[in-house]
Parts: C-alpha cells; structure tokens; sequence
C-alpha cells in the first residue's frame, strides 16, 4: 500500500498523501515489543543528515536521526512514546550545504502564532453526528444556495483579548445564520498562517488547522454542529502561492522543492511564492490537503483562490496559459469528484477563460461553479451613478445576461469588495443617507432575483459604512438602530422567498427559465 501510494504520490495522482507523510501515532513492534508512538515521515529528495528535533528530545539534533527509505527521498523514523501537543521540527542540511529548521509540511497542528513549530496531533477518532445530513448532501445545482461569507477572527472579535474558538464560534453563528436564512457559511483560510493582514491567503501550513481557533477536532465539532443545524460549510482554498517565511515550504530541500525553479515566474503580485502546479509532487501535496479536509473534515464545498492565476501566469492573458495550472485544476476536479460525488468545487475566477464549469469529458476545468465576478463589478458601478447618468450605463445590468449560460455562475458580494479603500457595498452607492439604503434595498432585491446562487460577506447585512478590518469585530451595535436592523430583515426575507419560492432557484442554469420583459428602456432605467 505504501509503495502504491507514494507511486501515486510521485506522479500527482494521490488525494490521500497525509495518510503517508507527516507525524502519525501507531504501534509498532520493536523486537517483539508493542509500542505505541510517532512515526515521522518527511518528502524531502536532496536533504541530507535529516533528524527529528522537539520538545520530547530538547531539540537535539542528534537524538533521533531519520533514516532514507527510497531514492525517491522519503525520510523516516519511529519515536515510542510521544504524546499529542508536542512541538517539532525537522532539522536537516539542504542542497545549498545550509543547516535549516523546517515546520512539517503534513503536519494536522501547529503552534500558535509567532512561535512557527509543528504540533503532534491525533486526528482520527473523532465521532460524527450528521449522517443524515451527509447521505442526503448534494452539490446543489437545483436547490437554494445563499451563503455567508465569514472571517472567523473578526465576526465576533476577540473576547478578554482571546479569540473565540470553533466551538464558541458556532455557538454563536448557527442561530444567527439561521435565523437569516442562509443555506451555507463559507470560511475565508483556516490553514496555519502566520499574517493575520493575509486573512489566511498566504499560507504555511497547509494541512494544518488554524491554532488560533483551536486544534483540529474542535473544527470537526464546528462542521458537525453547522450539519445537524441543517447549514452547508465551504472551505476557501488558496492553493496559488504560500508565504515565504523560511521556517515553512519556501526552498524547502534548497531545490525549491513548491515553488518554480525559474526565478521569473517563483513570485507572486502579493511577494508571496507560487506553487509550482507543473510538478507533480506539488500536485499531489495540494489535492491531497483538499481531500483532507474534505474527508475528515467533511466539508461541504472547496472556494478555490485566485483561479485565474492559475490558468495564466501572474492572472495575466497577455502572458499565455498556464498548462501545468490548467492540468492542475483538471486533475483536481477529477480526483476530488471521484472521492467525494457530493463535493462542490467553485473558482473565484476573474478571467474570461471558456468552459471552467464545463464538465471535464466535454474539455472544460470540471469546477461546479464560477464566481461571476464580472456582474458584481458591473453592479457595482451602475449603482454608484447618479440616476441621471444611468440611461448611459444600461447595459451593466443586463449585459450578464448575455453570457450567464455560458457557465455555473454564482453572484458574489464579497469580502474583496469592502477593503483597502473601496468602501464598504452601501458606502459605494450614490445618494445621500436614505437614497443609499433605499439603493442597498433595490441591489439585494436584484442580487436575489437574477438567476446565480448567492453569496453576501459578513457584515453586508448590516448595512455598515465602515470598512471591514480584520482586528476589529463587525459593528453589532448597528442592529439597535431600524434603518440597518431593516436591511438585516430584508436579507431574512430575500433567503425565505429564495428557499421557498420554487421559480426562484429550479433549474436556474437553464436558458429556457429566464426571459426578458423589459431590457431596453434606458430612459426611464426600468428592467423586467
């Protein structure tokens, strides 16, 4: 089993690597004694002199050498009688001759932020209570999707400067997403990152559970309590690039082992490393973290980051296809389909590139939907003239229409609009203080009724003029005065109508269900 999967693992064709690699607790038998403990195993092909180091040794380096297995370079060695929450490293000498201190790229736990080791930790065993959700979950293509969009960190803000953890997150979030109607909550990056400015984009753990909620079964508790509660969870995955710290992926073996050999195209636009998704190592490092989380997770939907930046090099046309990125997403969609025919998998994609939702046999990427982010731009500014110009700018409100049917297209309100000085979505609106509400009022009316699943970041409800802040909790107080609490019980009343109207949500992606009856009356700015 182990040569098969390392096989598949080689050739990028493993969604299972985490079973092989990373810090695993076993029995052994050593010398006809049964001994339960860790078993190390490290994918690190020109490392040389590699040891285990950590708390259980006082990070002596020569205390538990690890041994080559294969010329494939797979490291191992077997440490009886660890216990969860140790914290380790791998300590070896690279290519370059350097002696450096690695976190382990399988690793389930990491330390909390500053502090960069890997944790111990013992994922299986957790017990489950949402079969019944799970046997009848399903990718949602004729029932209602309206998801909540949060950043666990700032919804509620810290508590006795402490942040909340998974479980009192949820304590929290169910009633309230409930009682919104929402159908799913969507968590921007909760693999180790060490930047809170990078709201979890810029990753360097990327099987590892964010430590600044808690440890990995406290996430499992917080997907099982949002199934029994009848509510969706999608994963945002940032599979494009990885933080350059030097404890983590970055010039892992001194080969650049992730990142692209190629100077020209290893940095980011954000200076962040690019995976490389043309080696087939990397591959299977990244669609195995997704079927992780997928599967001991059981998470309900992948959000996958940046896609245009995969399908093209730097996100630029201009700058030609990216094949290995193209080949990567293939293979992603394929692969996680097959082991999970429940799983959605939806690209946040600013391109133009045809056929991402196209289903893989018919030459398309495979994903289940596509963010339309050329409708929320559009939108966006069309609601921003004054009512005078509008005759002008008709065209931005039915010109998705145009192409909505050429993809699974979503209508995002997102978190990327309501930062860095772009004000938040009633902020950008024209008018004064109650032409903008009643604009903010007529825009989720509009987002609802056009065809497209929904997607509204936290806060959106609230109707705040404050640009979201990653440090600070949303503005709760708002709730207190009518004018903002109506826009929070207009989004109620916009998912009840979504969930139960039938017209509304059945076979929306089909041509034949939706009709113009009013699409030229630019004078007047009527739409039918």
């Amino acid at each position: 089993m182990a040569y098969g999967l390392l096989h598949d693992f080689l050739t990028g064709n493993t969604t299972r690597a985490y079973e092989y690699f990373g810090a695993h607790f076993i029995a052994s038998e050593t010398e006809g004694k049964k001994e339960r403990g860790v078993m190390f195993r490290l994918y690190a092909p020109l490392a040389e002199d590699v040891s285990v180091i950590g708390s259980f040794n006082n990070w002596d380096v020569g205390a538990h050498k690890m041994q080559k297995v294969d010329l494939a370079g797979v490291w191992e060695v077997f440490i009886p009688g660890l216990k969860e929450y140790e914290s380790y490293k791998y300590h070896f000498r690279n290519a370059k001759g350097q002696y450096v201190d690695k976190a382990d790229p399988f690793a389930f736990y990491s330390e909390y932020r500053p502090a960069t080791c890997s944790r111990l930790f013992d994922i299986e065993n957790f017990i489950w209570h949402d079969s019944s959700y799970m046997k009848s979950r399903n990718r949602s293509f004729d029932d209602p999707m309206s998801i909540y969009e949060i950043h666990l960190g700032s919804w509620k803000g810290k508590v006795d400067n402490r942040n909340l953890s998974y479980e009192e997150i949820a304590d929290y979030l169910i009633p309230y997403v409930k009682e919104l109607g929402y159908t799913h909550v969507e968590i921007m990056p909760i693999t180790q990152y060490p930047f809170d400015g990078s709201w979890g984009y810029q990753g360097t753990g990327f099987y590892s559970v964010d430590s600044r909620y808690g440890n990995p079964k406290q996430l499992m508790s917080f997907v099982d309590r949002m199934h029994q509660a009848g509510l969706g969870v999608i994963l945002d995955f940032a599979p494009v690039h990885f933080a350059k710290d030097e404890f983590a992926l970055a010039d892992f073996d001194g080969a650049y082992l992730y990142e692209y050999t190629d100077i020209k195209h290893r940095y980011s636009q954000w200076g962040s490393l690019l995976f490389d998704l043309g080696k087939d190592p990397v591959r299977s490092f990244l669609i195995s973290a997704m079927n992780y989380f997928a599967s001991y997770f059981h998470f309900d939907g992948l959000r996958i980051d940046a896609v245009s930046n995969v399908i093209y090099y730097d996100g630029n046309k201009d700058k030609g296809e990216n094949a290995g990125g193209i080949e990567f997403l293939k293979r992603m969609n394929t692969l996680l389909h097959g082991e999970h025919s429940s799983l959605m998998t939806i690209a946040e994609d600013s391109s133009d590139y045809q056929g991402v939702t196209k289903p893989l046999e018919f030459g398309g990427l495979g994903f289940d939907y596509k963010w339309d982010l050329g409708w929320m731009n559009d939108t966006l500014k069309y609601y921003a003239k004054d009512p005078i110009y509008k005759k002008y700018e008709h065209h931005k409100l039915t010109f998705s229409m145009a192409y909505f049917f050429s993809e699974n297209f979503l209508l995002p309100l997102s978190h990327d609009e309501v930062v860095h000085g772009k004000g938040t979505i009633i902020n950008k609106l024209w008018g004064d203080y109650e032409q903008k509400f009643a604009l903010l009022r007529n825009l989720y009316t509009y987002q609802f009724g056009h065809p497209g699943k929904k997607l509204n970041f936290m806060g959106n409800e609230l109707a705040s003029f404050d640009e979201w802040n990653e440090n600070k909790s949303l503005p709760w107080n708002l709730r207190t005065f009518p004018k903002h609490d109506s826009i929070t019980r207009l989004i109620r009343d916009l998912n009840l109508i979504y969930s139960y109207e039938k017209a509304m949500k059945f076979e929306e992606y089909n041509p034949k269900h939706f009709l113009w009856l009013m699409a030229d009356n630019a004078d007047q700015s009527i739409y039918a």
